[in-house]
């Protein structure tokens, strides 16, 4: 079945910018991931088809490939997962002839570039979610993992279990690639014999069908430090697909999002708390607790006569810092609640402060000051 359109995949347009493209695929990762629709072969696909079109498009060169040539830029084990690295449309020997002319005459001794080994299993991408009291802390979470792991019946040799090893395959004499002379140039192609692998197995493992590894999902434990953001991402070395025929494994990303909280709002290392008082206890001052993120509590103390946005500082009650035993500092923002449901008598004492107050006992400096204001502007107004 042909592959569908990435862009579409991650249901964002073609001009869609990486952040977009970031909660995009962590919105649909959350839908599909497999610990949430276990035995959905239907969402296991679609998992898998996120993470194929979200590993290219995050790459910048890799979306410039595909913008141009699409799916056809990473054919031929270049594309994501493949071990090509590259997702060059024309292959590998277009990258070697390139190199081989322009690296030699241009005296730049080549582009360094490093290919992994053939064979090399793909890269796997997960998400978990948490909440911010796990993020302050520290957690473990298990991820179920949909991946090919070594074949236990060869031993990941991908040969029948009694049988010869792989031998080195005859057509390229164990160099994965072969030659062929086309006018000026001489073309390099991976060889149709052992698809790159430079060894071919003549009686291939019935369980595996001489890959060296089977499909099979894991259950993995992921630590998670104190101070992640939302956002970070985990890399577990040798975690991803098995690599083809003993090759070496790819590698897990875990990306982590953080759960909205209903009373903190973090920003970095620092955590901010809105805390609405009472008109009267704004205005005599007094003493609340507040909650802290660590699960303990702290007393703030409120002047009288504090206003609607005034802010307490609480050194080191903030978020933990990543990799350090330091942390960050809680602002707790005060609102001022205007009463509501009056009693009569709670009325009849409102209105007689009120009426005090407008005698000018310079109860309210600040709006006493703006009135003052708009008068003198009135007044020029009238001259």
């Amino acid at each position: 079945m042909a592959k569908r359109d990435f862009y579409e995949v991650l249901g964002v347009s073609r001009e869609a910018s990486e952040d977009e493209m970031k909660k995009a695929y962590r919105k649909l990762a959350m839908a599909y991931h497999p610990d949430r629709n276990q035995g959905d072969k239907e969402a296991e696909a679609k998992f898998k088809e996120l993470n194929e079109a979200y590993d290219v498009l995050k790459d910048a060169e890799k979306r410039a490939a595909y913008d141009r040539f699409g799916h056809a830029a990473f054919e031929g084990g270049g594309g994501p997962g493949a071990g090509g690295g590259g997702g060059n449309p024309f292959g590998a020997g277009f990258e070697d002839i390139f190199e081989e002319m322009f690296g030699r005459f241009g005296g730049g001794g080549g582009r360094g570039r490093q290919r992994q080994a053939s064979g090399r299993g793909a890269d796997l991408r997960t998400t978990v979610e948490i909440s911010l009291e796990e993020a302050f802390g520290g957690t473990k979470s298990t991820v179920r993992v949909p991946s090919s792991v070594s074949c236990e019946a060869c031993n990941g040799t991908g040969a029948e279990a009694g049988s010869t090893a792989a031998q080195t395959c005859p057509t390229c004499q164990g160099a994965g690639k072969v030659r062929a002379q086309q006018g000026f140039f001489l073309i390099e192609r991976t060889c149709p014999t052992c698809g790159g692998q430079g060894k071919i197995i003549k009686n291939p493992c019935k369980v595996c069908q001489g890959a060296g590894r089977v499909q099979r999902d894991r259950n993995l434990n992921v630590s998670i430090p104190a101070g992640v953001e939302d956002g970070t991402r985990i890399r577990l070395a040798g975690e991803g697909e098995a690599g083809l025929r003993g090759a070496p494994a790819g590698d897990l990303y875990v990306d982590i999002g953080i759960r909205q909280h209903p009373i903190f709002q973090r920003d970095g290392a620092n955590i901010f708390v809105r805390v609405p008082l009472r008109m009267t206890q704004a205005a005599l001052g007094g003493a609340v607790e507040v909650p802290v993120i660590d699960g303990g509590r702290a007393r703030v103390t409120i002047p009288a006569g504090t206003q609607a946005g005034d802010q307490f500082r609480l050194r080191a009650k903030g978020f933990s810092v990543l990799r350090s035993a330091a942390r960050g500092d809680m602002y707790v923002q005060v609102s001022v609640e205007t009463p509501q449901n009056l009693s009569k008598r709670q009325r009849e004492l409102l209105e007689e402060f009120e009426a005090e107050a407008a005698k000018g006992g310079r109860t309210s400096p600040e709006s006493e000051g703006f009135f003052a204001k708009v008068k003198e502007f009135w007044d020029g107004l009238a001259r």
